[in-house]
């Protein structure tokens, strides 16, 4: 298992414990994290919006040094899926 996942899982643990809706979170070479009703979990799987970043990217979104819309609109960040549950999880990690 990949430490970039497990660093990634306990950093979105720490932000949002549950979902309502189901993310993926693509690591480009590193693998895919789970986010949904269940929790925050290293794993592949169907998901209402995947969003596809490298492991440096997703670190500096979750350490607040990158904001996520600016990563998407540089083409940093691809959002595939259901934009209204991206937006959900933008809320819910500001929150």
């Amino acid at each position: 298992m990949s430490a970039i996942l497990e660093h990634a899982v306990a950093r979105l643990s720490q932000k949002i414990a549950k979902f309502d809706g189901v993310i993926k979170f693509s690591i480009i070479d590193e693998g895919e994290i789970l986010l949904d009703q269940k929790g925050v979990r290293i794993e592949g799987g169907p998901s209402q919006a995947t969003l596809t970043a490298s492991a440096d990217v997703f670190e500096k979104i979750l350490l607040s040094e990158l904001n996520a819309m600016t990563a998407y609109m540089s083409g940093k960040l691809q959002i595939n899926g259901d934009m209204s549950v991206v937006m959900r999880l933008a809320r819910a990690l500001s929150a």
